[in-house]
Parts: structure tokens; sequence; C-alpha cells
């Protein structure tokens, strides 16, 4: 049985903790024991706000072990795996710390606040032999599996272009200290740029607009252009300032030789050119879910992750970084 400590019970958290739960009930071998976080007091009876709905508003902890202090926890629990859904600046120190000292890890993404930290965070993987694995949750989001299925085996065709949207209204708290979060672009955004990079590949240069509507929380709204050598035309957009009753939303339209794909609404519409359209049969359940189900799967098993390798995480956060230097630059060419 594989006992999990869960850091930071915010939003993300209680997402985690909702799917942990879930999966021991259907038999997975995972039992969350021990959940902390400095504001455990105040979080432990209060909401917190996300983008989507948690299982509930407000949690009966009273069957876990709950700590304000990380060391505390790691003195008092014998844990296998520790997940970490802190703030983005805290990800690399603690996640090396973590796994140094023999834990495996679970790391929301981004996988850190700068590329450098990512590459040390899957050096320390490497060197200590423990599964770290990053939580781009969209890799195992039931739309964008198909997405990449149908590109990989071509089944209609090459990609001529593509369109990937994501939007809300504004966050709170830390995610407004662009310092912190990276701004829009970092948090958000970053969602379809893995996507790009995990269906595409890394693209050759990116051409990216943005701009800052709050001040200090860094590009709150974006667009970039990705550039191929097959000539293929791929832009993604992202803007959390979208306000009064929009809620949120993520889409993408993919065009290809032979067909086109259009997710919106939360349903995946097939367009055949040579037949009639359908909508594709999909998983009802999140990309929380099947990433955390896959996780832990592969630790029991002993078998190294490869979908959301630290290495690939930090490969979509140099392309955001060459976006960001784009945007500084009104859009130029920034090769990677």
């Amino acid at each position: 049985m594989l006992k999990v400590g869960l850091i930071g019970f915010g939003f993300m958290g209680r997402m985690h903790f909702d799917n942990y739960v879930r999966l021991a009930s259907e038999g997975e071998p995972v039992e969350l024991v021990a959940i902390c976080d400095l504001r455990i007091e105040e979080l432990k009876n209060g909401k917190a706000a996300g983008n989507m709905a948690t299982e509930q508003e407000v949690y009966d902890l009273t069957p876990y072990r709950l700590y304000d202090n990380i060391d505390a926890m790691l003195e008092q629990e014998e844990l296998d795996i520790i997940d970490i859904t802190l703030p983005t600046p805290l990800h690399a120190e603690l996640t090396c710390s973590l796994l140094e000292k023999g834990y495996h890890v679970l790391c929301e993404k981004p996988v850190a606040r700068h590329s450098t930290e990512g590459w040390k965070m899957a050096q320390t993987a490497k060197e200590t032999g423990k599964t770290l694995m990053i939580g781009q949750c969209l890799r195992f989001w039931p739309a964008y599996t198909y997405l990449k299925s149908v590109v990989e085996d071509g089944r209609y065709g090459a990609v001529n272009a593509g369109y990937f949207f994501r939007g809300s209204g504004l966050p709170q708290e830390w995610f407004l200290d662009g310092e912190k979060s990276g701004g829009c672009i970092l948090d958000m955004h970053i969602h379809d740029a893995d996507i790009i990079h995990w269906v595409f590949g890394k693209p050759d240069h990116v051409s990216t607009l943005a701009r800052n509507v709050i001040p200090g929380s860094g590009y709150d709204t974006v667009s970039t252009n990705y550039v191929y050598p097959d000539g293929k035309v791929l832009n993604a957009q992202a803007d959390w300032t979208l306000g009064g009753d929009y809620g949120f939303s993520m889409t993408y339209r993919v065009n290809l030789e032979q067909g086109n794909l259009v997710f919106e609404n939360g349903e995946l519409k097939v367009n055949p050119n040579d037949a009639p359209g359908f909508v594709a049969e999909l998983s009802p359940e999140s990309g929380y879910y099947h990433q955390l189900k896959y996780f832990i799967q592969s630790v029991q098993a002993g078998t190294p992750v490869s979908v959301c390798t630290p290495e690939s995480a930090t490969g979509t956060l140099e392309l955001i970084e060459a976006e960001m230097r784009s945007a500084d630059e009104r859009g130029a060419l920034v090769s990677l």
C-alpha cells in the first residue's frame, strides 16, 4: 500500500484529494494519510476557489493527520509518495529535497519557475532513482489524448492547422504576483503550450504577442504562433481577464488533410471530409483522475513514467520562456 502525504490544500490540493479518495475506494493500492499546509487550520474549514468544481465545498479532514510544518510531517509519518500542490516558486527546492530523502514525488505544473530549476529537478530524480512526475494534466485529459492518437496514427492525414484557447476570470492571491506565478502565460497558457509540445514536438520558432492588464501580474493575455518546418499553422491563446459571467473554457480546433477535430463545451466533434461527423466517445473522467491513477500504478509497479517526465515538462517551460522573450520584443521570432 502506497502512503501519500499531500502538501498544499488549496484548490489543486483538494482536486488531488478527491481523486486519491476515489482511487482508494476503487481498489488502487494508495492511501492518503497526511495533509500539510501552513494555513491548514484556516483551510480545513473554508472553501478554495478554482476554475473547476471540486467534489465538496468544505472538507471533513478528521480521518487524516494534519500538519502545518513539512518537516514535522516527514518526521512523524512513514510515507512513500509526496504530492506537491504549492505555489510555483516552491516546487524546485522542495522536490529535490524530497527526492534526496527517498520519496517519490508528484509535483504540480509548471515544473518550476525557471527551466534551470526544472533541469535540476530532473537530474535529482535520475540520481536518486526515485519517480518524479509533473502534473501537466492535459496529457491525460481524454479530449487531448484523443487528439494525440489521431495525429500519431495519421487516420486523417497530416495536420494543416490548429488553434487552442483557454480562458477565465482573474485568479486570486499569489497568482496575481507575476514574480511568483509567471502570469497567465506561465500558469494557464502553459497547458496548451504543453499540448503543442507533446503532440507536435518543439517548434523551430515562436512569435508571441502578450499584454499585462493587471499591474504586477505578468502577461495576462497571450497569443502565440508556433513555426514548424512543414509549415503547419498553429496558434494558442489564453486570457485570464475574462470578467462577468464568462466562467472557464478550454477549446481547440485542429484541421487535418482528411478531416478536423473541434473540442468545445466539453464535447469533441470529429468531422471527416468524406463521412458524417460524430461526437467522439471519451472517458468521462478528468485528466486529474487519469493522471493520479497512472502515477500510482507506475510507482507500484516500479516502472518509469513516460508521460509528464520532468525532462519533457522542463522542455515545455523552455518553450514558455521563449514565448516570454518574444512577447518582450513585441512578437519577434525567437528560436528554440
